[in-house]
Formats: structure tokens, sequence, C-alpha cells
């Protein structure tokens, strides 16, 4: 039964898609099947792994409203064993659409009982936002991870979203935890990068991961070419960041 985590922060630019998509890519590369769940209508995750939004006929929001199985949706990737389920432009209005729906904060975690026996990891890249998608993907998943760009206004905006995480168990997903933060674009060359670090332990003692994402040309390039670091440069600093998160994340499991 597949691990189900959710990428989350409600900040934009903080790296939440580059590391869904190079998160997924790696735990593939170890010999995991992984599906990327694109439920951002923007739709970078999707386009980032070289799907062309635009022209997805079927896709996350078809699932979720049931016009749609998961089976049907996900699209292969030039990764083995790596699987994408797309957004599209329907799925802008769905924040909308969804509010009267019965059960509508369960819409996508039940349509992904469908396929979690055939992955072992399910990735959720969630809207920078704490609308009812990503509330959606939060109660769809078992963990969160929060990504974290090491910037000033950086720890902006955590304390909201863990409350919305501890509105969450206490009403629609008790077993949901916090798997950890990870620290992105980072530069060492910096103080400030070091000085968020550390506040960031104040939020999140004990679940900070030892891998740090530098800020990396090559990270920002990839996705204009559709392809994850993993397959664009694999020797890149970047790329040996998220091998390392992935080889982090794989040692957490029971």
């Amino acid at each position: 039964m597949a691990r189900i985590i959710s990428l989350v922060n409600q900040k934009g630019g903080v790296g939440k898609t580059t590391t869904a998509v190079n998160l997924g890519a790696y735990l593939a590369r170890m010999g995991r099947f992984v599906l990327l769940v694109d439920i951002d209508p923007q739709g970078n995750a999707s386009s980032g792994m070289g799907i062309e939004v635009k022209r997805v006929q079927q896709g996350v929001y078809e699932a979720i409203i049931n016009k749609a199985s998961f089976r049907d949706i996900t699209h292969h990737t030039q990764i083995e064993g790596y699987k994408v389920a797309p957004s599209t432009m329907s799925l802008a209005g769905a924040n909308v659409e969804l509010v009267p729906v019965e059960q509508r904060e369960y819409r996508l975690h039940n349509s992904l009982m469908e396929v979690k026996h055939d992955f072992d990891y399910i990735i959720i890249d969630c809207p920078p936002s704490l609308g009812l998608l990503t509330i959606n993907g939060l109660v769809a998943a078992d963990e969160i991870l929060i990504p974290v760009q090491s910037e000033y206004y950086a720890l902006e905006g955590l304390g909201q979203l863990l409350n919305t995480v501890n509105l969450i168990k206490e009403n629609l997903k008790p077993e949901l935890s916090i798997l950890g933060a990870v620290l992105t674009m980072f530069d060492r060359r910096y103080q400030l990068s070091q000085e968020v670090m550390q506040e960031l332990y104040k939020f999140f003692p004990n679940k900070i991961f030892r891998s740090v994402i530098p800020r990396n040309v090559r990270l920002a390039e990839a996705p204009s070419f559709g392809e994850s670091i993993l397959t664009y440069d694999p020797k890149s600093k970047g790329a040996k960041a998220y091998e390392r998160l992935a080889r982090e994340i794989i040692d957490t499991e029971n």
C-alpha cells in the first residue's frame, strides 16, 4: 500500500513543485513505484515532466468528480516506475465547484483508494494556498513534507499552515503526521540562509531533513525541458541533494 506524502506550503516560489517532481524521480530511481499527483491548477508539476497541460483531456479534476478513474488519467514518464496524474485547466474552478459537494474534503482521498495498492509512494503537489484543493491534498495524505525557502520571509505563514494541519488532524484526518521540513534554495555564502535554518528548528525540532537543497541553475532549467533533474543533469549539485533527500525518506520507511 502506497505511502502518501503531500508537499504543502501556502507561500509560492519555495521550491515545492521542484521538490515534488525530483523527489518522486529519485524514489523511482531507487526502485519504488511512484505516482506524482498534480492538484495545483497551474500545472507546473505536470509540465515539468513533459506533459502539455492544455492538451490533457482528463486529469485529476475528472478523477475527483468521478468522471474518470486514476488509472485512466496517469501518464508514463521517461523514468521507469514513475507516473504522473496531471492537472487540467478545469481544476482552477474546483475550489468553488466542490463547496456544495458532500464530503468535499475527501474527494481526492476517496479517488486515490483505487490506485493505493499500485504504488509504493504517491506524491501530491498542492497549490500555494490553503484552499479546498490543498485541504483535499492534506486529507488524502499520510504525511506532509514542507519545503521552506531560505529567505527572509520564508517562515512567514508557517504558523498558519501548522494551525491548518492541526485543525485537519482534529476534525478530518487524526492520523495525519508531519514528515518534516526541507530547506530549499539554500546558499551557504549568506548568513541569512544560516539564520533561517536556525529559526526553522524552532518550528520543527527533530523534523528537519539533513539534506539541504541548494540554489542551483540546473534545477531551475530542467522544467523548461520537461524533465526532472535526474534526467536533465544527474551530476549537478541539485541532483545530488534530491538523491540524498530520497534516501533519507526511504530510511524512514517502517
